[in-house]
């Protein structure tokens, strides 16, 4: 397992806020960036602190995320049986201390954890339509499952 190394088609974008008198502004996701495929839908979701919303995978669907408040532990497992990036894990820390996309590739394990004190709110711009007759969702448990990360805080 190897954690330095970038998951084959995982694609980090920085981005860059631009504040002035009146607010800020930041770009996402254009469709001139090489981590635009196409669009599906854009969802919002939530964790509470210390949450875990782990482990699910597509087999359709790229998913493109950043974190607009509060900061989250994503992190991403490859176990692509031909992948060259195959058992690597990645971790990325994003949200008000790092502002960046996140391009996850189908088949990629990925979960997220809550890490601030307060309620973390993300962002995914996604490839495909959410189905609900037949979802692309593909799970496994947080804890415990054949994934070999442990979502605990690493002291030290």
């Amino acid at each position: 397992m190897n954690k330095n190394t970038l998951i084959d088609g995982v694609l980090v974008k920085t981005l860059k806020v631009i504040p002035d008198e009146r607010g800020r502004l930041m770009e996402i996701l254009r469709a001139d960036d090489k981590q635009f495929e196409k669009f599906g839908q854009v969802y919002m979701t939530t964790a509470y602190p210390g949450v875990v919303k782990a482990w699910h995978s597509h087999k359709l669907q790229d998913d493109n995320m950043t974190v607009l408040k509060g900061m989250v532990k994503i992190v991403l497992y490859d176990d692509r049986a031909t992948s060259p990036t195959k058992g690597n894990i990645n971790e990325f820390f994003l949200g008000d201390h790092t502002r960046a996309l996140l391009h996850i590739p189908k088949l990629v394990w990925h979960g997220f954890k809550c890490i601030s004190e307060q309620e973390a709110l993300i962002v995914n711009i996604v490839t495909e339509c959410y189905n609900y007759k037949t979802p692309d969702e593909y799970r496994k448990p947080a804890h415990g499952s054949d994934i070999p990360y442990d979502w605990s805080r690493k002291d030290g």
